[in-house]
């Protein structure tokens, strides 16, 4: 039964959390947020470093693949993070309720490491808002069909966040991280990159994939899905942030900038797989395997019926290379065939809206890194991303060269402008 008030949910990362002060700085803007009205949902990350800490604790016992017992041990940063925040809360005397995933009724395909949220039921979550509570969910976690730990992979907490966003239908979903809001590129490599007031459910899931951490592709997909808007704000100011919802203002697409940013991923490794034998075509085999270990691919190509050799090409996570690199040489052994793997890459987007509607965007990407001297290799295109492969010393001259070809560091010239004021100004 949905709550008589307005339900904010509020999602907190580790570098948000990452001291006692982080802490007690997010507790107070959730005490804030409480008392203006609404009833308040918290997810919260493991604090700053403590899964990597929890991945070296199980590193140095032997255990690393995705398992039932890593993803016990890796569950405890977030219900640490819940507790503590749980603590923090009812000592500022805001009652609260810390509750793992399993308390929270999230649910989880059975995949350990990179598990689905399947459903939640959240009878807890909401029992403590009609209660007067914040309820402080872990995030990262759920429980599968045989009642065991499930963790979600990368992004695992945001996701976590928009699902229960989605049961508890909250008006607006907070993601609290250690910028501003979403920009028009990485801020850390590029100080004139600009916040952005708002950006487009499926533009921010391109820019997701193609290396922007500041969201995961998934959250994104499921908020898009279950119609919930998201809000990116920093947990260290007042900024508006980046509203991530459909446009509002009635503006027609066409008047709109097309590209909007530009971003870039260094954890890339090109892949190029042959065979020598013309009569078998290995692309299902090679999809197969990539699904058996969970590897997504981009910038796919494949030879043609009428060449001499079996050719298929495609990039991954380069942090994803030796489980790929060995199932792929064990397939391709048995035809001749080998596999070769380019980790010295990087990739290097831009994102925005109608793309291959304006093939002048293509030309003139490729014109301006030509220009720079950055050579490219691969490419792809889509009507939101255009994606290109460069060197991987190159990849930050590339994101510069492009955040300048288009305008990215200037303002929209049609003028509209958000309707909140602050850094995250107009687009």
């Amino acid at each position: 039964m949905k709550t008589t008030v307005d339900v904010l949910v509020q999602k907190y990362g580790g570098t948000s959390l990452q001291t006692l002060e982080c802490v007690h700085r997010a507790a107070l803007r959730i005490a804030e947020a409480r008392r203006g009205g609404s009833s308040v949902a918290v997810v919260v990350s493991a604090r700053g470093g403590r899964t990597d800490d929890l991945l070296r604790l199980a590193a140095d016992v032997g255990a690393s693949a995705p398992s039932r017992e890593l993803d016990q041990l890796l569950a405890v940063g977030e219900c640490e993070s819940a507790a503590l925040m749980g603590l923090a809360l009812n000592g500022l005397g805001v009652p609260a309720v810390s509750l793992t995933g399993h308390q929270a009724g999230i649910r989880t395909t059975d995949r350990h490491g990179d598990a689905l949220i399947a459903r939640i039921g959240a009878a807890r979550v909401k029992a403590a808002l009609d209660g007067g509570k914040v309820a402080v969910v872990a995030g990262f976690q759920g429980v599968d069909n045989a009642g065991d730990i499930a963790t979600l992979g990368r992004g695992g907490s945001d996701t976590t966040a928009v699902a229960l966003a989605a049961e508890l239908e909250a008006s607006t979903c907070e993601i609290y991280t250690d910028v501003d809001g979403v920009y028009s590129a990485d801020p850390r490599i590029l100080p004139a990159a600009r916040c952005l007031p708002w950006i487009d459910p499926g533009v921010m899931a391109e820019m997701a994939f193609a290396g922007a951490r500041i969201l995961h592709s998934r959250c994104i997909e499921l908020a898009a899905m279950e119609g919930v808007e998201l809000r990116v704000r920093s947990a260290s100011s007042q900024a508006p942030g980046t509203v991530v919802a459909e446009a509002r203002d009635g503006r027609p697409l066409e008047t709109r900038r097309a590209v909007v940013a530009v971003t870039h991923d260094t954890d890339v490794a090109r892949v190029l797989v042959h065979c020598h034998d013309i009569h078998r075509d290995l692309a299902p085999d090679v999809f197969e395997v990539l699904a058996a270990e969970g590897t997504v691919v981009d910038l796919v190509a494949r030879s043609g019926p009428h060449e001499s050799e079996f050719r298929m090409g495609f990039t991954i996570r380069r942090s994803q290379a030796d489980p790929v690199r060995a199932a792929l040489h064990k397939l391709t052994a048995g035809f001749g065939g080998g596999v070769q793997l380019d980790e010295n890459v990087g990739k290097v987007s831009v994102a925005g809206m109608g793309l291959l509607s304006r093939p002048e965007y293509t030309a003139r990407l490729m014109a301006a890194l030509a220009a720079a001297g950055i050579p490219t290799s691969w490419m792809s295109t889509s009507q939101m991303r255009l994606s290109v492969i460069v060197p991987r010393e190159r990849t930050v001259d590339a994101v510069e060269t492009l955040h300048r070809e288009f305008q990215l560091d200037r303002h929209e010239p049609t003028g509209v402008t958000s309707a909140n004021s602050g850094r995250c100004a107009t687009v």
